[in-house]
């Protein structure tokens, strides 16, 4: 139930909840309500002075107010609001990034990308891209080829590659006897090495970006060709 309080001696009346403003006892519920809202901070500070003003004229003379802890009590209201125009700012701010990303994205439809996956397309003796990403530099790095049935049909061993990402264009589907392998999709596995050590890598398969969409997340995501969709953060390569 809402209590009025009366201020000096003409009889002026304040509700209690503009009375716990000003004295700084407001609920907490109240106070997550200012930050969020920059209007309701500045409704709650122009509220706030014309309270002060009309303790001012009716103060006993005797018990004057304090006027340090009213002075604090707006540079808190003014702060609240403060950061209520920020955080709009900022959330303004982060929309038009956002739309700018996209639209510089469009462009890479059509285009072709190696990104995270593990599939290779093997079509009329000429299979698709496909390579790796490493956290480090590798002293050895071997890339498995299995076929739909589960059979590892060859194993590629690169060697020595560089922290970051590596390219493998190129290369001829062949199995470990280097006889063709027949038209089909493969899983490539790729394992890294780093004097003996188990290294972190990333297969990357390669597809053609075939539309640009903005994710759950509010990021930009990429429609590939292979039917996946991936951040646009993930695209190692654009070639």
């Amino acid at each position: 139930m809402t209590t009025n309080t009366t201020i000096g001696g003409s009889g002026t009346t304040v509700s209690q909840q503009l009375m716990d403003t000003m004295n700084g006892t407001s609920s907490s519920s109240s106070s997550s309500s200012s930050a969020a809202s920059p209007s309701s901070a500045a409704s709650l500070q122009t509220t706030f002075l014309q309270l002060l003003v009309t303790q001012l004229q009716n103060q006993d003379p005797t018990n004057p107010a304090d006027s340090s802890q009213m002075t604090s009590q707006l540079a808190q209201i003014s702060t609240v609001q403060g950061i209520g125009t920020l955080n709009t700012s900022l959330s303004s701010l982060s929309s038009q990034l956002s739309a700018g990303t996209s639209a510089q994205s469009a462009s890479l439809i059509g285009k072709s990308v190696l990104a995270p996956g593990n599939t290779v397309t093997v079509a009329s003796g000429a299979a698709t891209n496909f390579g790796v990403d490493s956290t480090s530099a590798l002293t050895d790095l071997q890339v498995s080829i299995t076929n739909s049935s589960g059979v590892v049909v060859n194993t590629l061993d690169l060697g020595a590659v560089p922290a970051g990402v590596t390219p493998l264009n190129g290369w001829t589907p062949v199995d470990s006897t280097g006889k063709t392998l027949p038209d089909g999709s493969y899983t490539i596995t790729v394992t890294g090495s780093l004097n003996g050590t188990s290294e972190a890598t990333t297969a990357l398969s390669a597809a053609t970006v075939q539309n640009v969409i903005a994710q759950a997340d509010g990021t930009t995501g990429l429609t590939l060709s292979n039917g996946e969709t991936v951040p646009l953060t993930s695209v190692a390569s654009i070639y």
